[in-house]
């Protein structure tokens, strides 16, 4: 008995999470398995942009930027993207007003090709819908708090789909396809998401570290516990707090890394060309950026970014004596942000190429199949004018182990636990005080 009782109570619980969060996961899943495919997109959406025929030697970055500027003098340039490849145009990011631009150059002449703003740009914002549901903070914690319960729902499905006294793998193992109605549907549900359970939370966990609470949580502990980066990286500590992340664009592992300031000297600041030049004796392959300086006391900021983390370096530069001031590669990396940025690399369909992006969509179209058979299946079962919620079963109490596991789930996954805490008083405070909606809620 009291095992019938733990079982309708995770069911209540995975029922729940199922209602509330299944539509954000349906939302990050179409917006995922779209962005996977970013680059091709943009060659097609963008061709007339990005496509330049190979006419001889580029000119310089620092003249290439000069017709940006230009032709644009009341914008800011911030960043220059040297060409990947000869056919490749180079791109200079730029403030213009309030809006980002995207400015596109023939780097063999200096001829401006167009200009994309980033909110007109589609997959940018399929990004922001992905990753913050256009609604700023509150939509990134949104999307946290439901890749949490996601965890929380593959955790109390997999107790859910455990065999009890089976004879069969029918219904386990495999869906009994020639069943009808509900049954058909409750085994397509189960026995896929058993099936990809291990693969979603893959996608989940590698998700995480751009989210709000729970990143910024798991960086701070990197950092603390030099799992992040070494304190030894600096002969002197920086003289800024300044992370790098509000200056330039860079990796997941160095977004905290902080800004070191360049000392003005008499010789005047350094040209991008320079930088460019350094960058080429590194060895650095062409999937770079170059963040100029912010002020006299700002600094250059290299960013390499293949599309395999192991090849990753950030360094600060004296933008006056081209001294590195800063320089984090991904063997400098502590453990955790090793497997942190190869699971980036691998959430964006990076790290493998075309079949990492078939993967990656293999994977959403896995979990959005999930979803939709658990809706069919609660709508088969759902009592008319009632949510059909699994009944309670007051008589058996609370499990003492299931307490404990949400506690540790809560523990990892602190949005989780907050909202933990506030549906347990709701239940109190309010639901079980309302007849009208305890008996609409349940079955």
């Amino acid at each position: 008995m009291k095992q019938k009782g733990l079982y309708q109570q995770v069911w209540r619980w995975h029922f729940f999470a199922g209602i509330l969060f299944s539509p954000i996961l349906i939302i990050l899943a179409v917006t995922g398995s779209i962005y996977l495919f970013k680059p091709q997109i943009e060659n097609v959406m963008y061709q007339e942009y990005r496509n330049v025929e190979h006419t001889g030697e580029p000119i310089s970055a620092s003249l290439q930027l000069e017709k940006v500027r230009a032709a644009y003098p009341e914008g800011e340039v911030v960043r220059y993207i040297p060409a990947s490849t000869a056919e490749e145009a180079a791109q200079a990011q730029m403030m213009l007003g309030e809006e980002f631009f995207t400015v596109f150059i023939n780097p063999y002449d200096g001829t401006i090709l167009g200009k994309i703003a980033s909110s007109d740009n589609w997959l940018d914002t399929v990004a922001v819908i992905h990753g913050e549901l256009m609604a700023g903070t509150i939509g990134d914690a949104i999307v946290e708090l439901s890749a949490s319960w996601a965890v929380i729902l593959l955790a109390t499905g997999l107790f859910l789909w455990w065999p009890r006294n089976k004879k069969e793998i029918g219904g386990t193992f495999f869906p009994r396809l020639r069943q009808k109605n509900r049954i058909f549907w409750k085994d397509i549900h189960a026995v896929s998401a058993f099936w990809f359970s291990s693969l979603i939370m893959l996608l989940i966990l590698t998700g995480l570290p751009w989210s709000g609470v729970w990143g910024d949580l798991i960086q701070k502990v990197a950092v603390a516990t030099n799992s992040g980066y070494p304190d030894e990286l600096w002969g002197e500590k920086p003289e800024s707090t300044t992370p790098s992340k509000e200056v330039a664009d860079v990796p997941w592992a160095a977004e905290t890394l902080p800004v070191p300031a360049s000392k003005e000297t008499n010789g005047g600041a350094l040209t991008i060309d320079q930088i460019i030049q350094f960058a080429e004796e590194q060895s650095y392959t062409r999937d770079y950026r170059i963040d100029l300086p912010e002020g006299e006391t700002g600094v250059y900021t290299l960013s390499v970014r293949p599309d395999r983390p192991e090849g990753e370096a950030t360094l600060h530069i004296d933008q006056y004596s081209g001294q590195v001031l800063t320089k984090l590669t991904f063997d400098d990396y502590g453990k955790t942000a090793q497997l942190i940025s190869i699971g980036i690399a691998l959430h964006e369909g990076r790290y493998f190429g075309i079949w990492n992006q078939i993967f990656g969509l293999f994977i959403c179209l896995a979990l959005i199949g999930i979803v939709i058979s658990g809706w069919i299946m609660w709508w088969k079962r759902k009592p008319k004018g009632k949510l059909g919620s699994p009944q309670r079963i007051e008589q058996y109490g609370n499990s003492k182990s299931f307490l404990i596991f949400m506690v540790i789930l809560g523990i990892l996954l602190p949005l989780a636990g907050l909202s933990i805490i506030v549906v347990y008083l709701l239940d109190w405070l309010i639901l079980k005080r309302i007849p009208a909606l305890k008996n609409w809620l349940d079955h």
